[in-house]
């Protein structure tokens, strides 16, 4: 059997080649598959459950649609779509695990998260991050008219539109920090850790205190393709799939 994993999606209205892309990976592949975890940011932003919209029907419905089948799909919020609640999970099958979880992965305990916290040099950042995910922050943003929070989001997209492109020390300081990893591997007493967020897929290889390797696996984003993790009893694999990529 198989499992996926995928993170960085970033879904979107304006995005409809990725919704599209998306709902054919989980009708072509997470289909017949043993499971599919989500690790964040499955949206570029998520205004909250009560969201009407027919691009948040569409995701919800497709997403109903395989655990329907009875596949599981487990999801972890990233840093754009941590309004997530109850109503999400009901309306399409989900389940939402706490940030990080650890998983039985064919016999091998996996810790899985978004990877944000693992980004411990970006220091503005992670203040940024505390703040704005306090349980009283989330229950005023989530307090505010529908319409208001659609116009926020649709500014924050406009917002990283308009960005330029960041610099290697830029990007430096918001990747994993190495000091966090192997704390995390230690903590949580694992050898293996599957992660998105910083967008740079990749299958990194970590000596831990008492000499022992671990492995730490990368998860790419969607923005100018698919980006999956297949995961088997016998072996892990990166893949990336083209938008015009019909099979």
């Amino acid at each position: 059997m198989t499992t996926w994993f995928i993170s960085d999606l970033h879904l979107s209205p304006a995005r409809p080649d990725m919704t599209a892309l998306f709902q054919r990976f989980l009708q072509e592949q997470a289909s017949h598959s043993e499971a599919l975890y989500i690790l964040g940011d499955l949206f570029d932003a998520w205004i909250g459950d009560d969201d009407t919209s027919d691009f948040a029907a569409t995701v919800q419905g497709a997403l109903r649609q395989l655990t329907n089948t009875g596949v599981p799909v487990y999801f972890i919020a990233g840093n754009r779509d941590f309004l997530i609640g109850r109503r999400f999970s009901e309306t399409t099958g989900v389940q939402v695990l706490p940030e990080p979880s650890v998983i039985n992965l064919y016999g091998q305990p996996t810790l899985i998260l978004h990877g944000d916290t693992l980004c411990t040099e970006d220091v503005s950042y992670q203040r940024f991050r505390k703040v704005i995910r306090h349980r009283w922050v989330k229950k005023f943003l989530l307090a505010l008219p529908l319409k208001l929070r659609m116009r926020i989001a649709t500014k924050l997209r406009a917002s990283s539109k308009t960005q330029k492109p960041l610099s290697e020390a830029q990007l430096q300081i918001m990747d994993a920090d190495e000091h966090a990893v192997r704390e995390a591997f230690v903590y949580h007493d694992v050898q293996r850790m599957i992660h998105g967020h910083t967008h740079r897929p990749k299958v990194h290889h970590h000596r831990l205190p008492n000499g022992e390797m671990a492995e730490r696996i990368v998860l790419g984003d969607w923005y100018t393709q698919g980006s999956f993790l297949k995961v088997t009893a016998v072996e892990s694999q990166l893949i990336t799939t083209p938008l015009n990529n019909d099979s």
